[in-house]
């Protein structure tokens, strides 16, 4: 029978979830080691048309690793990947932790000065890079000569002529990277032990927070560990089951909700590259794919798919988009047109990705006075509360700063003691967003705190408005930011891109808001852009955004 704690959201739990699923103790390699031992002719990892069972890739990752520990590295050391989502980066990963080091995940997007930062701030000792990018990245790291960058291509897997001429151009096949040539010298090698601590740094993750520079979020293998034992616990997550990395393994999600999650307590990766919306239908079918976890563009991208059909989808077990809430009208419909619900779940970078989401088999409540989607509820071992400014926990149902506390939340920022005081002050987690919880623990996601418009002295979250402008049929994407009003102080300005073939006028949409809004809620103005700009991770940045009306970024808020 599963233990029951005082905190309210464990009576939502499945009753398959183990409440105490968090306490598992070790690290990132004596968990994988359990699963070699477990199932070594299980498919680990598939790419196209090739696999590796787990005993191939953890006899590549045990070459690799012997590779850096030759080259030096060790613990305490610092190995980026800037890589898409190819196995290469999931062998790496696995190799720098059984060299004893820590694993910085990079955009591949980054160039230049966006990249010498992290690799000056981190020290990094050595990059994996393509091939084709081996030399500009050691151009983009010159101010470091002693960091070296491995190249690397496919691995020889099974990849149709025409998709790697389109991944990684039209490599010779008869090329070999110098990252399959280590593979080869190191071949049958296993690498020199070495003691690791739950404390260790497994994960160096960069977040530019709500202001500031970039920080580096250290994760342990603690908290790695912590999020992907209660991950995999929710989703019931097993041996059989086939997850789809769309995710991008850079970003703390798709890092350790989708890989290290599936590598240590699942079945089948499956590795796609960047991913298309015809690429993931395709995939799901043919591979037979079971579980995804995603951002809302990927389920947009599906939506707009003319010929996905809900039989493409039938494996699917359980779909879940972290990165952005989902607005409810893009549940609504994805599932009214594939039968499949869209789970939320919710995590940080400070928190090595989910700490909260819907359970699974669940939907979601909506709350009335804000008229958003539930995140969800926290996961074991995570402790939610909503806070006001002083620190104190506000009553249900009234907004405040979401704070969190749990095995999942990271030491701090690398060589930023001053930083990590203030956003975890004695490990309690400020995360910036303003949220609602209701007594039964759900958690509404209202905004970032930052992001708040004050239009003639009334509070208008950007997301209230957002989430009634996406219940307009020829809506694709919606961004809403305060804009300087000499009469208002603020005025609402959203920006849309509408789905293909669609037509609809400015004052169209804003009759469509003032019908859902209150008065001083709705949009004065609306700008149609063909696409929003996106992080990697499928977030739009409202702050990009901001610049296009030469507004000033905006500064937090003291409270909600």
């Amino acid at each position: 029978m599963r233990e029951t704690t005082e905190s309210p959201w464990t009576q939502l739990y499945p009753e398959w979830v183990d409440a105490d699923v968090h306490t598992v103790l070790g690290t990132i390699c004596a968990e994988w080691d359990r699963r070699v031992e477990r199932s070594p002719d299980a498919v680990a990892v598939s790419y196209f048309e090739g696999a590796f069972s787990v005993s191939q890739f953890d006899a590549v990752a045990n070459s690799l690793a012997c590779a850096f520990q030759a080259r030096g590295v060790g613990p305490g050391d610092v190995v980026g990947i800037y890589l898409q989502n190819i196995p290469q980066f999931a062998i790496s990963m696995l190799a720098i932790w059984k060299s004893g080091a820590t694993v910085l995940v990079l955009n591949p997007m980054y160039k230049g000065r966006e990249l010498q930062k992290l690799v000056n701030d981190s020290q990094t000792v050595g990059i994996i890079a393509l091939e084709e990018d081996r030399e500009r990245v050691l151009d983009d790291v010159v101010e470091n000569p002693d960091v070296w960058v491995i190249g690397t291509n496919d691995l020889e897997l099974r990849i149709p002529a025409e998709i790697k001429a389109l991944l990684h151009g039209s490599p010779s096949p008869t090329e070999v990277s110098e990252y399959s040539s280590l593979i080869n010298e190191f071949a049958g090698r296993v690498p020199a032990f070495i003691a690791v601590e739950p404390s260790t740094p497994a994960l160096l993750t960069y977040t530019s927070g709500t202001t500031g520079p970039a920080k580096g979020s250290v994760g342990t293998h603690r908290n790695a560990l912590a999020v992907a034992a209660s991950y995999a616990n929710w989703q019931g997550l097993g041996p059989d089951d086939v997850v789809l990395a769309v995710a991008p393994l850079f970003h703390i999600t798709g890092a350790v909700a989708c890989a290290i999650t599936t590598l240590l307590y699942g079945g089948e990766l499956v590795f796609i590259n960047r991913p298309s919306a015809r690429a993931v239908v395709d995939v799901i079918r043919h591979r037979g794919v079971t579980q995804v976890i995603g951002s809302i563009t990927v389920f947009n991208g599906i939506l707009e798919l003319a010929q996905a059909e809900s039989a493409d989808l039938r494996t699917i077990r359980y779909l879940y988009s972290g990165g952005a809430p989902i607005p409810p009208a893009t549940v609504a419909r994805f599932h009214e047109r594939f039968g499949l619900y869209i789970h939320n779940v919710y995590g940080m970078t400070e928190t090595s990705s989910a700490i909260i989401a819907v359970p699974a088999g669940l939907q979601a409540p909506v709350d009335p006075a804000f008229g958003t989607l539930s995140i969800g509820i926290p996961l074991p071992g995570v402790t939610a509360r909503v806070i006001d400014h002083n620190g104190n926990e506000v009553a249900t149902g009234i907004s405040g700063e979401l704070e969190i506390t749990g095995p999942s939340v990271t030491p701090g920022y690398l060589n930023r003691p001053a930083e990590t005081e203030q956003a975890i002050p004695n490990g309690r987690l400020r995360t910036g967003d303003v949220a609602v919880m209701d007594e039964s623990g759900w958690v509404y996601l209202v905004d970032r705190m930052k992001d708040l418009i004050n239009t003639s002295g009334y509070k208008v979250w950007p997301r209230e408005v957002e989430d009634a402008i996406y219940e307009h049929d020829a809506v694709m994407e919606a961004a809403v930011v305060g804009a300087p009003d000499a009469y208002r102080g603020e005025t609402v300005v959203a920006f849309v891109s509408l789905k293909a073939g669609r037509i609809t006028s400015e004052a169209e949409l804003i009759a469509h808001c003032r019908e859902r809004l209150a008065a001083y809620k709705y949009p004065r103005s609306i700008r149609f852009l063909e696409d929003l700009p996106k992080t990697q991770s499928g977030k739009i940045q409202r702050r990009q955004l901001r610049t296009t009306l030469s507004l000033p970024e905006k500064q937090e808020v003291d409270n909600a």
